[in-house]
């Protein structure tokens, strides 16, 4: 066993029967066809339902939309490559030449990605019953301090159905720049909504990020 991947499972607090799978959990399709892509979809499908289980346990009184959200919130690439990034996943990704020097090693669909091929691999060396006892431990501070407020339909949707039940179009959101390097980027969004004559603009890490930001100040000057 490398170096490398004794120190990766002491990271995660686990121990491999199958290092071959770990491996291929950690190796990108820049490296050829045997690559993490049918296990990041065993762990994708895997990591869904564990989620599902625990969140319909623990809000009994939660209907579909509310569970539905909930899960949105945990099961989703921005919270995926945090918990990479807290692991340092990426120093053990196998990637191409291209991808290492392009930053690979940060990007956040790549690290999703590679917990979701570890969480496949995973189920396949030890089991489900292990997996969930990982799993629900990686995400249990989040799991924790859930709430059923918590699932409030985001800013853009609360918008986007105000301005609908108003009988007036949705609003347009529009890109104006991308700057920083390929893992550092920063999206201006710029949005225009009728009713409000200003055009708002927001700046954050991602294009989603910012149209949320500009549909939060639309909702505060409407007053919905």
């Amino acid at each position: 066993m490398s170096l490398s991947l004794d120190r990766l499972q002491k990271k995660l607090g686990l121990k491999f029967r199958r290092i071959d799978v770990l491996e291929q959990a950690l190796t990108h399709r820049s490296i050829g066809h045997k690559n993490n892509e049918r296990l990041e979809f065993l762990g994708d499908s895997i990591l869904g339902f564990i989620v599902a289980d625990r969140l319909y346990e623990q809000f009994p009184g939660a209907d579909e939309g509310v569970l539905s959200r909930l899960r949105a919130s945990l099961v989703n690439g921005d919270t995926l490559a945090e918990l990479a990034s807290k692991l340092e996943l990426g120093e053990e990704l196998v990637l191409g030449q291209g991808e290492k020097k392009s930053g690979g090693r940060h990007r956040k669909s790549i690290l999703s990605d590679a917990l979701e091929a570890i969480i496949g691999a995973l189920y396949l060396d030890q089991g489900f019953v292990k997996t969930q006892q990982w799993l629900l431990s990686l995400l249990k501070e989040r799991l924790d301090v859930l709430t059923v407020e918590t699932a409030e339909k985001d800013p853009k949707t609360r918008l986007q159905e105000h301005l609908q039940a108003c009988g007036h179009n949705v609003p347009e959101y529009t890109v104006l720049t991308i700057t920083g390097s390929d893992h550092d980027q920063l999206f201006e969004v710029q949005c225009k909504v009728t009713g409000i004559n200003e055009l708002l603009f927001a700046r954050a890490s991602s294009r989603k990020k910012a149209e949320q930001k500009t549909a939060h100040k639309a909702l505060k000057i409407l007053n919905v």
